[in-house]
Parts: structure tokens; sequence; C-alpha cells
């Protein structure tokens, strides 16, 4: 046995290992939230929920390009590169794992794992945060609400949530870095000699 095969056998021992702890965990958390059900929350946690569909998320971010100058139309510009790998993420391992959602639903092409509003909201939530800086907690507080009405919804568990809050902020920070590399690359051609 290579030393590479031993290293990936441990490893997928340790992911198996932590699955169990993971899953009671999460079923535990579930039932905790669904005890609040239902409450006087359940019609915003619907508005929150839906707040997050696309075409809503495309609209504003339309709006914000269309009506908010230069600043707008960069800031669109970076949360849309933030989002397309965030959804090509979620949606690869969505088919991958298919996992069950909490309320029972097996669709493969709408698994539980991960949150797609989760990471959607996570990554808008760092796009914006970087924007206008002091409404990073607002941005991010707003993000922590898109992703408890998943669970409060019964459409996700606790680890959807937080696997997408990770795979939003990822993207949009490796966003970040290409375009201020790409702006940074633009920058020195334009200044090197013999150009212009």
């Amino acid at each position: 046995m290579t030393e590479l095969s031993r290293g990936l056998i441990l490893r997928l021992g340790v992911a198996i290992a932590l699955i169990g702890p993971i899953e009671a965990l999460d079923w535990k958390v579930q039932h905790a939230v669904q005890q609040l059900t239902p409450s006087p929350l359940d019609r915003p946690m619907h508005a929150i929920s839906e707040a997050g569909k696309p075409a809503l998320v495309m609209g504003v971010l339309l709006g914000l390009a269309v009506f908010g100058g230069a600043a707008g139309v960069e800031t669109a510009r970076q949360a849309v590169l933030a989002l397309i790998p965030a959804n090509l993420a979620v949606e690869g391992l969505k088919r991958a794992v298919h996992r069950t959602r909490p309320d029972g639903d097996t669709n493969p092409t709408n698994a539980s794992f991960p949150s797609s509003h989760a990471a959607n909201a996570f990554a808008l939530a760092w796009v914006f945060s970087r924007r206008w800086r002091r409404g990073a907690p607002f941005f991010f507080l707003a993000a922590i609400v898109v992703g408890f009405s998943r669970m409060y919804l019964n459409r996700h568990f606790l680890s959807d949530v937080l696997c997408a809050a990770v795979i939003g902020v990822v993207s949009a920070w490796v966003a970040e870095r290409w375009t201020a590399g790409a702006k940074a690359g633009r920058v020195a051609a334009d200044d090197a000699p013999g150009t212009g």
C-alpha cells in the first residue's frame, strides 16, 4: 500500500467517523427549530426565503447596476462573479450527495445539501460588505436569517446551511481576488513601455 493510498484511506475513515455525530446534531437542531412552529414567524420566514429566489436577486443586482453609477456596476459585476462559482459548487454537491431534505423531499435535482439560499446570501453579504463596510454586520445578519429561515421552514439541516455559508464566502473571496488580480494585470499592461 502506497503512502498516498494510506493517506486517502485515513481521510475517508475520518470523514465517515464524523458523519454520524454531524447527522445526529443536525436532527437535534432540526427538532429544536421545529418546536418553534407554528408561530408568528411563519409568514416572515416564508417572505425571507422567497427573497432569496434567483429572479429577485438578479433584479436587485440589475437595479444596482442601472441606478448605482460606476460603483453599482462594479458591485453587481462582483456579485455575479461570486454567485457563479457558489451556485456551480452547490448544484454539483446537491447532485453528488443527494441528501433527503428534513421534510422528506427526495428530488435529486433539489437535494438538501448544501443550501443554495444560504450560499447566495453569504456570497452577497461578503460582496456588499466590501462595498458598504459599515453595513457588514447587517449584511451578514441578513444572511444568517436567510439560513435560519431555511431550517425553520424544514427545508435544510444546520450542516446544509453552514457548509453553504462557507461556499458562499469562499466563492466571493476568490472572485474578489481574481478580479483584483485581473485589474492589476490590466493596469500593469497599460503602464508598460510602448503602450497607450
